[in-house]
Formats: structure tokens, C-alpha cells, sequence
């Protein structure tokens, strides 16, 4: 790495060690650039997914549904802790040797505050170092935010979705704040631990940006596994006892207290650009504190690019990978790839069993002016599916929304066993204007949950007309 004037250029400077980033960097190391990454804790080699997201949660979506009833909750789930924290510190050591073992690559563990458009300062360790590139991209992820209900920052029994995981102790009484998907997927790992859960919705359902059935499903699945689920509810205040906190609330008009042993704020996550030092690179941000890019992923000055949780929108690592295409395209290619290119992207709650979706919704697709057919099966009626069956995970429907009139598949909720890898092939589908009918009469192998495609897609329950003013 060239050093002028105690300074490392560098070709590439990368802050932040998340998906799109490191991608980025070692595509570009291996074609012999200077490149420079800076990650500010040895804990987050890799970013957020392999470390405090996916890998460790999924793994313990793994652990909690091996747990027998005669297995003790406490010693089962601390057992599971170390084991995820084993397999998180391999992908950790491993993405940090790949990188800073590469010659033209350097990684550092620091904080990096701007200093100018082409320079950052990055304190590691009381050391302080300067590094200037030609190219700088900004992948610094996003943090949970804890709202100002009085009391919940302040108590040592609240945790984020981070700590949780890291804790070896499973509480016997959690508290979740936030019904969206880190809510909902953490009251099912824990419940399936042992733990009692009770989960508090501000809004009057939860999954309120899902599927009416969709919710209305998954809902009776939680509570049927025992998850205490209180919508409308206003946490107003949590006080810390002598054997744990209370959590104050008001729900239909009355006031209650619930004590419990951990409360987990789930309510959202903000991008990280606090002391970035964004001003002095020119870089502007949104309202809502992400890095303001365009549809290249350009910020407002052209040679720094954001990618991943730290510009805003879904958060996603799998469209924090597609964010390094789109780099990549600029940096190497022809420049033309963008974040508009994207189509039919697919999420997943891994709750037990799992619920994906892609595309439009019913009420989104009569909205949008489409005459619409719904083909719909609950699992448990799904003949043609017998994986269901053998894995004892007959819960959930699945739910497909058709172009009447052009037999394209418009968007699909599948809510049951393998339904995150499922949604994949329906998602190829809407990109390639692949009809329901070809979809159905496909051949699958045999006995896979992909084969339901061939009964669902053939059960037309419904035609309904385009959505129209005052209806």
C-alpha cells in the first residue's frame, strides 16, 4: 500500500464491512487495486448478516425448533448460544483473512470520520491514520433505534436484537416492543426456547404491510404457540424492579403492568451515519438521516458511492449484494445497471414455518387497476405436497394473485415449510413473465414443496374486478 506523507492511498477506500462493500473490495483487489477497508469493531469482520443478522438468528431459528420438551430450556438454549457464537466467529475470521490477506488489501479496525471529499481519519486504537482514495464507499450498515419511552433506554433489562443473542441466560418472561419482523421472528425463537413471550403492537394488526390473510394466518400461528400478542397497545413507561422491570402499558382504553425478565426493542432500524463527518466530504443526506444517492448509487459527490442498510429503503443483505453490482458496473462496466433494474424482490419472515412473499398484494394489485384472479390453499389441504407431511409442518396457506386477463402472476404469499426457498422460483417467474399456467403444469421432482405449485396455481378461487374510487 503506497504511503505519501503519512498518508495510505488507496484506490478504493471502503468504510464498513457489510455485504455490498467487501464485495466490491475484493473484486477490485483482485484486479490488482490499492484497496483500503475500515470496519470499527473486530466483532462486525463481515458485516452485519454473518455476525448480528441472518446467520446467527437463522441458526438459532435452528437450534429453538430442535428442542424437545424434555430438553431443559435454559441449558438447551445456552448450549445453542455458544454454538451459534462458534460458527459466527468462523465467518468472521474467515471474511477478515480474505480481505486483508490479499496483497493490493488492507483492512483496518477503526472509526473513520471525513476529513475532506478524498480523506478520512481512522482512529484505531489511540493510533490515528489518514488514508485517501480515488473512490470511497460508504457501507456502514444500520443500528436499532430505541424510542423515548421513558424509562426503556435508561433500564439494564432492555436489550436490542444484538445483546439478546449474545446473552446465555433465556429469560423466562420477554417482553418484545415491535411487531414487525425482528419482533415477530425473535417472540418465535424464543418461545420455541421456553421463553414466555409477550409481543406489543402499537397498530391494530400486525404485519400491517402484508397480506390481510397473510397476517390474519400468521397470527394464529404465533398465538397458537403460545406467543401473547397485545395490538394497540402504548407502551407508555418500564420501571426496573428487584427481579426484573415492569412494563407499563395501555391497551382498549385501560392501563395494565406486565413484569418480565428482558424486554427486546424491536422497533426499527436507522442507518449509521452519526459522526461520519459527512459534512466536510460533501456528502448530503435524507430527512431520515441515510445517505442521499441516486439511482446509481451515486452520492452527491460522484465519487463516492453508499450501498447496503446505510442509504436508506429495505434492508436487505441480499440488495446490499445487488448494490455492489451496480457499483461494480460503474466502476468496471458500462455504467447502465441501477437499482431501478430491480424486479420482483422477494422477503422472508423466518417465523416457524416461514412466511415469503414477492410482488403485489391482493388489495395492492385491485388497487393498481388489475382484474385479478386469486388461486389459494391452505397447507394442510395441499395433497400434491406431502413434504408437509414428513417434516410435520402441515401450517400455513399458500396464496398466489394472477393478471386475469394476461395470466401473469402479479405477487405470491407462501406461508409454510420451505417457503423461503420456494418464493425464489416464483420470483424468477415474475421477472420472466412466466404465466401461472406454466408454472402450474411445470414438472417438479418429487416429494419437494415445490410440486404444491401444481394444485395451488390449479385453484382459482375467485375473480375480482380492478379497485374503483369510493369501493
Amino acid at each position: 500500500m503506497d504511503t505519501t506523507n503519512d498518508t495510505l492511498q488507496a484506490d478504493l477506500l471502503v468504510i464498513g464491512f457489510g455485504k455490498g462493500g467487501k464485495a466490491v473490495a475484493k473484486t477490485m483487489g483482485r484486479l490488482g487495486k490499492r484497496v483500503v477497508l475500515v470496519e470499527q469493531s473486530q466483532r462486525m469482520y463481515g458485516g452485519t448478516c454473518p455476525n448480528v443478522g441472518c446467520v446467527p438468528t437463522k441458526a438459532l431459528v435452528h437450534h429453538a425448533g430442535q428442542r424437545r420438551e424434555s430438553d431443559s430450556a435454559q441449558e438447551w438454549y445456552a448450549r445453542s448460544v455458544k454454538e451459534v457464537q462458534t460458527l459466527t466467529a468462523l465467518f468472521r475470521r474467515g471474511n477478515y483473512e480474505a480481505l486483508n490477506n490479499a496483497e493490493t488489501s488492507t483492512v483496518l479496525t477503526g472509526r473513520a470520520t471525513f476529513l475532506d471529499p478524498h480523506t478520512v481519519s481512522v482512529d484505531a486504537g489511540g493510533e490515528r491514520l489518514l488514508v485517501s482514495a480515488a473512490t470511497i464507499l460508504i457501507n456502514t450498515g444500520a443500528e436499532t433505534v430505541i424510542p423515548d419511552t421513558p424509562g426503556l433506554r435508561e433500564s439494564k433489562h432492555t436489550l436490542t436484537s444484538t445483546a439478546l443473542i449474545e446473552t446465555t441466560t433465556l429469560p423466562e418472561r420477554l417482553a418484545i416492543v415491535g411487531g414487525g419482523y425482528i419482533g415477530i421472528e425473535f417472540a418465535s425463537i424464543y418461545r420455541q426456547f421456553g421463553a414466555h413471550v409477550t409481543l406489543f403492537e402499537a397498530s391494530g394488526r400486525i404485519l400491517s404491510r402484508e397480506d390481510d390473510e397473510a397476517a390474519a394466518v400468521a397470527e394464529a400461528i404465533l398465538t397458537g404457540d403460545g406467543i401473547e400478542i397485545i395490538k394497540g397497545a402504548h407502551v407508555s413507561e418500564v420501571r426496573d424492579t428487584a427481579h426484573g422491570a415492569s412494563v407499563i402499558y395501555e391497551a382498549g382504553g385501560r392501563r395494565y403492568t406486565l413484569d418480565v425478565d428482558a424486554i427486546l426493542a424491536a422497533t426499527g432500524r436507522a442507518p449509521a451515519t452519526r459522526d461520519l463527518g459527512l459534512e466536510a466530504a460533501g456528502v448530503r443526506t435524507t430527512a431520515h438521516g441515510a445517505v442521499e444517492v441516486d439511482e446509481y448509487l451515486r452520492t452527491s459527490q460522484p465519487h463516492i458511492y453508499a450501498l447496503g442498510d446505510v442509504r436508506g429503503g429495505p434492508q436487505h443483505t441480499y440488495l446490499s449484494l445487488d448494490d455492489s453490482r451496480v457499483v461494480l458496473d460503474q466502476l468496471l462496466g458500462q455504467g447502465r445497471r441501477s437499482v431501478s433494474d430491480r424486479v420482483a424482490v422477494p422477503r422472508t419472515l423466518f417465523m416457524t414455518p416461514p412466511l415469503a412473499t414477492v410482488g403485489l398484494t391482493e388489495k395492492e394489485a385491485r388497487a393498481a387497476g388489475y382484474r385479478v384472479k386469486i388461486a389459494s390453499e391452505p397447507v394442510a389441504e395441499i395433497v400434491a405436497m406431502p413434504r408437509a407431511y414428513i417434516v410435520e409442518e402441515t401450517r400455513g396457506f399458500m396464496k398466489f394473485v394472477i393478471d386475469a386477463d394476461t395470466d401473469k402472476i402479479l405477487g405470491a404469499v407462501l406461508l409454510s415449510v420451505d417457503a423461503q426457498e420456494l418464493i425464489n422460483t416464483v420470483a424468477l417467474a415474475i421477472r420472466h413473465d412466466i404465466t401461472a399456467s406454466e408454472l402450474r403444469d411445470a414438472v417438479y421432482n418429487h416429494p419437494t414443496s415445490t410440486e404444491a405449485f401444481n394444485e395451488v396455481l390449479a385453484t382459482i378461487v375467485r375473480v375480482d374486478a380492478p379497485q374503483t374510487a369510493g369501493v
